[in-house]
């Protein structure tokens, strides 16, 4: 008779893991169902023209941002692929990581300062529309927020895709002395086509769940998202029957343009640093190389352009007297104190994940399929992205605020919230070495009865502690610079930078904000660079 498995502690963990993302979600979930039941009348009636209206906007807004960040993106990378040699080209793409790094609320100041009414571009737009210029809120300056953080990622994704094209074609096509074109037609459009629905799906999510960008650059009810309808309803307008309608909405939405992404074989976490080595490719004449030259100095001057702005305007705020204020020197530290505990429950949560899928994965017959627990385990964490930050956060709020003061939690849920929505990061940076660990120490460990803590002590931190570090650092930098949820929980006793960076915008202290932008910035500009240091360390 065939004994029973041992039980096995990485299970127990992973099931723990699975439990505290049911109860986030679920919880979310169950306050919208209470809410909705509570009132439904008031959910039909708020299904208005201007429901209808703010759905349109969402998606027309997604659309073109989408658009306008794929179709450049296409022609950059290729003018930066047929130019391997290409001056400055390894800065440029490092450049093209940053924007990814940057808390959005930054990139909004930074456009701002460019072209907003007061913005350094303020004199020359003024000139060329013959007017005062009105500065770019709007629908305008959402897509030049968007597009500022998806043409980067759009284009090195497509740089990939380039760089999966086997040598032996272009070695081919130059033995057969092939033109331009046809090296196009026959050779690059291929890849590329390959890649885009992927890449334009993932930008249009990205877009489509945009909160802090509309936040900041929407400029009235005309230029409002979902997202951003949620926030007001909840701390503005306090019509939770009208929250929860939204709510509905933007999930559905969020869920079907994830479940294409799915089909298409979309990276929806969106790597910031892509492998991308040079090539040898055919010989380019000289009217295209000065077009690809001129495609790639105009997307660098428009990525570059708001970054540089935040920090001349950054660096002309009294930086000493926001040094010296109490609000600034508190919302630094509940920041720190907050993204440092949530990074650590993001790679706990992560790494039991990882454990309990290899352990299951272990125990599983070779021709057995996979069974749910072990699907739980491998896609668990991908389930949060069909919830965006600020319906979560909308959930709890309408669920707490009949038990205790929502103000009061602040701390737990935005711990736990920035835990869970950085967790694909850090099992994409975790897993990977777990599984190469695992394969080299697993019967090792078997035979000589090493499991628990002191399996993780002695034998998988030394492999693991370079990717923990890696996905530490990350998920740290993606909580500090976050906005969805303490805008909704945020008071004056609870703040964090962003939060006091919205303030400081809300009441027109413009020169403060841009300060607190420079400080926020640089901290989680520095926390992505240590994450790829470390990253790039793990695989050497």
């Amino acid at each position: 008779m065939q004994s029973a498995p041992r039980p096995d502690s990485r299970i127990t963990a992973g099931v723990i893991a699975l439990a505290a993302i049911a109860v986030l979600i679920g919880g979310a979930f169950a306050g919208l169902i209470v809410e909705g039941a509570r009132d439904p009348s008031g959910a039909l009636a708020a299904f208005d023209s201007y429901l209808l209206r703010v759905a349109r906007f969402t998606l027309w807004q997604a659309l073109l941002s989408t658009l306008l960040s794929v179709a450049p993106a296409l022609l950059v990378a290729r003018a930066l692929s047929r130019h391997p040699t290409f001056p400055g080209r390894r800065l440029i793409l490092q450049l093209f990581t940053v924007p990814l790094a940057l808390p959005a609320i930054v990139a909004a100041l930074g456009v701002l300062a460019l072209y907003g009414r007061a913005g350094y571009f303020a004199g020359v737009l003024a000139s060329l529309g013959g007017g005062e210029w009105p500065g770019i809120y709007g629908l305008s300056g959402i897509l030049v927020a968007h597009v500022f953080f998806n043409l980067p990622l759009a284009t090195r994704l497509f740089l990939e895709a380039l760089g999966t094209v086997p040598t032996d074609q272009w070695r081919l096509a130059s033995q057969l002395g092939m033109g331009v074109r046809p090296a196009f037609r026959l050779i690059e459009w291929p890849a590329l086509r390959a890649a885009l629905p992927g890449v334009a799906g993932l930008v249009f999510m990205l877009c489509i769940t945009s909160f802090t960008i509309v936040l900041t650059l929407g400029g009235g009810p005309a230029a409002t998202t979902l997202e951003v309808a949620i926030y007001q309803a909840l701390r503005f307008d306090f019509d939770p029957a009208r929250a929860v309608v939204l709510t509905l909405l933007q999930i559905a939405l969020t869920f079907v343009v994830v479940a294409v992404l799915t089909r298409l074989g979309a990276n929806t976490v969106g790597d910031a640093n892509l492998p991308v080595a040079p090539r040898r490719y055919l010989a380019t004449g000289k009217v295209e190389t000065v077009l690809n030259a001129g495609l790639i100095a105009i997307a660098l001057v428009f990525v570059a352009g708001p970054m540089t702005a935040t920090v001349f305007a950054g660096l002309e705020a009294d930086l000493g007297r926001l040094a010296g204020e109490e609000a600034v020197r508190r919302a630094t530290l509940t920041s720190a104190g907050l993204s440092f505990l949530s990074a650590l429950l993001s790679v706990t949560l992560s790494l039991s994940l990882i454990a309990a899928r290899r352990a299951l994965a272990l125990r599983r017959r070779a021709a057995s399929a996979m069974s749910l627990l072990e699907h739980a385990t491998d896609t668990g964490a991908g389930f949060v992205l069909v919830v965006p930050p600020i319906v979560v956060g909308a959930g709890w709020f309408l669920l707490l605020r009949g038990v205790t003061d929502v103000f009061a939690v602040a701390p737990v849920m935005v711990v736990a919230v920035n835990a869970v929505m950085a967790m694909p990061f850090a099992i994409r940076a975790v897993r990977p070495a777990y599984d190469a660990a695992s394969e080299r120490h697993e019967r090792l460990c078997l035979a000589l009865g090493i499991s628990g803590w002191n399996r993780l002590r002695l034998v998988d931190w030394p492999s693991l502690r370079r990717p923990l570090a890696t996905g530490f650092a990350f998920a740290m930098a993606l909580s500090l610079g976050d906005l969805g949820v303490i805008a909704l929980f945020g008071s004056d006793s609870v703040q964090t930078l962003p939060y006091l960076l919205l303030a400081r915008m809300g009441s027109y202290r413009t020169a403060d904000a841009a300060g607190l932008a420079l400080l926020l910035g640089l901290v989680c500009l520095m926390l992505v660079v240590a994450a790829d240091w470390l990253g790039r360390e793990a695989k050497a």
